[in-house]
């Protein structure tokens, strides 16, 4: 899906990445799932562009619901494959804490579960080999992402600035869609391993100048970061 020009989001409202296309290449945040590797294919093709034009992939965490291809395109394609520090080992491993699972409804539990079974959830492989990043890493890739820390989700959850395009991947900082509950608008992400701590990193997206912010689960927010970060607090 083509949300603003050189801006494409692949998979939808439950599980979603996003490409950035520029004339010097492509860079992808987030992997999705397995399956969304056709999505990928299907996108590089309507607008010409090969494999071998991707420059790099940021994660903006190490769970499984945003590492899908990931591997396979570092594996078949060497594309490297960028994730901070501190989920390097969730990335390689897929260890991570047990969290809560907190309020759900059957129906869109389910759905979720549906179709990550579609697009292959639980043939997800990991990273082999990353690189490491750190907050404030403005990354040699295609529309020069900036790292940002957003620990609280994950020890190393990240959001990726991009200017270019006027826009912020959020990951799981927080999240549009509530995948357990199917509760729309701005809120906390399921699933945290510290949701406190996830609380306080918001207070990193008020400064950050962008008309789009992009979450791993729900619709893309078209506004401010100060704005959506006031909302989930209001939220929780």
């Amino acid at each position: 899906m083509l949300l603003a020009p050189h801006l494409h989001r692949l998979g939808n409202d439950i599980v979603a990445s996003y490409l950035i296309e520029t004339p010097e290449g492509i860079t992808l945040v987030d992997a999705g799932l397995p399956g969304h590797w056709r999505d990928l294919q299907r996108t590089l093709a309507e607008i010409g562009r090969p494999l071998s034009d991707i420059r790099g992939v940021v994660l903006t965490h190490g769970d499984s619901d945003h590492i899908g291809f990931a591997e396979r395109l570092r594996r078949e394609v060497g594309v490297p494959v960028f994730i901070h520090a501190a989920d390097a080992h969730r990335v390689r491993t897929g260890e991570k804490p047990k969290t809560p699972m907190g309020p759900a409804r059957i129906g869109p539990m389910l759905g979720f579960l549906g179709y990550g079974l579609r697009k292959n959830a639980f043939r997800t492989h990991h990273v082999a080999e990353v690189r490491e990043v750190g907050d404030g890493d403005v990354l040699d890739l295609p529309g020069s992402p900036v790292v940002i820390g957003m620990p609280g989700h994950s020890p190393g959850s990240i959001a990726v600035h991009v200017p270019l395009i006027e826009a912020v991947f959020v990951g799981d900082a927080l999240t549009t869609r509530h995948v357990l509950t199917g509760k729309v608008g701005a809120q906390p992400a399921p699933f945290t391993d510290e949701p406190a701590e996830a609380l306080a990193s918001l207070d990193r997206l008020a400064g950050v100048s962008a008309s789009w912010v992009l979450p791993g689960h729900g619709a893309p927010w078209r506004g401010s970061p100060a704005d959506i970060a006031k909302a989930v607090r209001a939220s929780a």
